[in-house]
């Protein structure tokens, strides 16, 4: 099949394209390199910098391309910049969405994998781990956001029989990740222990995360592909672990003896977030392989400094 991946340059997006092409897929690539980075992406593979804010660029790659698939990662991914530039947030996030399902509908595609968020989509939870059936009530606009796009995807599966899956993702972390932004709190910490300086945690550290490797993620879009297959699916671990924790496994592989600071909580952040990963192993056939012990390491390894 041929396959457009949005944001494909990026710390997740690059990674199922390599997926993709390893299982024999066509794969084109959508990335305006705002934080995705061209030397992400595996040589031959078409590629397209544009802004998903641009329709009518964006619907004649789509004229020109005709992927039967759209795999859609761009995004604005901060959460805390969505607290304070909710109109951007929701130009990139919902209206930049609606461009690329508008073009998608143009040129007949078959289906529409989404990024979505599990966390930031859930809340405060009310039951641990939050399986789909949880109450969704955001505390940012970036949660709102991915929710409003899964609504969208609904209608257009209702009214343009446009297939989708909504893979709602836990805290996704592991090479390729942006170190240098305020998402991906092991990538930074990485960073900062590799180079001998001190971590600023928010808050206490107790809050909690469900983290889950990007190769377990990548699986979940080579699986979503499955003709028939239309939902939202919460790809997690099932497992929590504190900012805290995180921090000591990975100054223990390091070899790190720093101390981290502590700074106040941010606003739009909720403490604790697990995500019930059973509908996906029910319907896709899906479930994390990678230990956390396993995944940080591999990580760490990732984010060495090159002697």
């Amino acid at each position: 099949m041929k396959i457009l991946v949005s944001g494909g340059a990026g710390f997740i997006g690059s990674q199922i394209v390599d997926a993709y092409l390893q299982e024999g897929h066509k794969v084109v690539v959508i990335d305006d390199l705002s934080r995705g980075k061209k030397e992400n992406l595996a040589k031959g593979v078409k590629f397209y910098q544009i802004d998903i804010c641009q329709q009518k660029k964006l619907n004649k790659i789509l004229e020109k391309e005709k992927p039967e698939i759209i795999n859609h990662h761009a995004a604005q991914i901060e959460l805390r910049k969505s607290v304070s530039h909710p109109q951007l947030d929701a130009k990139i996030n919902i209206l930049g969405s609606i461009n690329l399902l508008e073009s998608a509908v143009k040129i007949h595609a078959k289906k529409f994998i989404f990024a979505s968020t599990g966390g930031a989509l859930y809340g405060e939870q009310k039951k641990f781990p939050a399986d789909e059936t949880h109450p969704i009530q955001p505390l940012s606009p970036y949660g709102i956001a991915k929710r409003a796009v899964e609504l969208y995807l609904y209608y257009y599966y209702q009214v343009h029989n446009l297939e989708y899956v909504s893979l709602r993702y836990s805290n996704v972390y592991g090479p390729r990740q942006d170190p240098y932004g305020e998402a991906g709190v092991v990538a930074i910490f990485c960073e900062k222990l590799w180079s001998g300086a001190s971590p600023i945690i928010n808050g206490s550290g107790e809050q909690t995360r469900d983290f889950v490797y990007v190769q377990d993620v990548v699986e979940a879009n080579v699986l979503a592909l499955k003709k028939g297959v239309i939902g939202e699916f919460n790809i997690g671990t099932g497992k929590e672990s504190s900012v805290n924790q995180i921090y000591k496994i990975l100054s223990q592989i390091i070899g790190s003896k720093i101390t981290p600071q502590y700074g106040p909580q941010k606003k739009g952040e909720q403490m604790r977030s697990v995500l019930d990963p059973a509908l996906a192993e029910k319907t896709l056939g899906w479930k994390p392989k990678i230990s956390l012990e396993e995944g940080l390491k591999l990580t760490a390894e990732f984010f060495k400094p090159k002697s």
